[in-house]
């Protein structure tokens, strides 16, 4: 899950931000499974299925943005959408600048990908996507971090020898092993995350427990882990 390195501006722009009776959904739609644009060019992917839930069990009118990851937190206390839905984990640095609801997916771990077995994940060339937890573990764990835009300039850094490995969530690099031939998976699995939830400005506490009501509304009753079932696959981590 993602870790955007936060900015004064963005922390400046948190106090006195609400959201209309249309609420605005932002995405990334570039993670798939979480995001994506379709083939229709409309966002997709697990997040778009359980945000449209959502927002109908919590009788909001709803419609969605994408936004690139760099900037997606500073447009939303901005307030050019009011929610981000797009894998973003929880965490400290996070709830300086935005407020969260409750985790809508458990943690999840963070896996390398390479070519070849025997890799030298402490003090190779690791890539990642910028600003994100994998990007900062790498940076931390004394290898040398190459930095991309989004996963799949990063799988084709370790294919055209850029990189040694990648590093990424399990479920978002896990595709690019099973349908290719030439990536595998390397080294330990690593835990990265407290699980992810939908960002919301931090005044806007009405919204956040509407979608907090929502949340545990389709948890108890099964239909949070039907969709994590049906985008992730039968291995994937439920709620129990």
């Amino acid at each position: 899950m993602k870790k955007l390195i936060l900015t004064a501006a963005a922390l400046a722009l948190t106090a006195g931000m609400g959201w209309a009776d249309t609420v605005r959904m932002g995405t990334e739609g570039a993670y798939p499974p979480y995001n994506l644009i379709d083939d229709k060019g409309e966002v997709g992917g697990f997040e778009r299925e359980l945000g449209d839930e959502l927002c109908k069990r919590a009788e909001l009118e709803c419609t969605w943005v994408t936004n690139d990851w760099d900037s997606i937190i500073p447009n939303l206390v901005s307030g050019n959408y009011d929610t981000i839905l797009a894998a973003m984990s929880i965490n400290d640095e996070r709830k300086k600048v935005i407020a969260f609801t409750d985790p809508y997916l458990p943690p999840a771990p963070s896996s390398y990908v390479a070519l070849e077995e025997g890799v030298d994940l402490e003090g190779g060339v690791i890539a990642a996507q910028t600003s994100t937890v994998q990007s900062s573990y790498v940076a931390e764990s004394g290898a040398t971090l190459l930095e991309f835009a989004n996963i799949d300039e990063v799988l084709a850094a370790v294919r055209n020898g850029e990189a040694d490995a990648a590093f990424g969530d399990h479920e978002v690099v896990k595709p690019y092993v099973d349908e290719g031939d030439d990536l595998m998976f390397v080294g330990e699995q690593v835990e990265l995350d407290e699980g992810i939830g939908i960002g919301v400005r931090q005044s806007d506490n009405e919204l956040r427990e509407k979608f907090n009501t929502a949340i545990a509304a389709v948890k108890e009753d099964g239909k949070l882990n039907e969709l994590i079932v049906k985008w992730f696959g039968e291995d994937a981590r439920t709620w129990e």
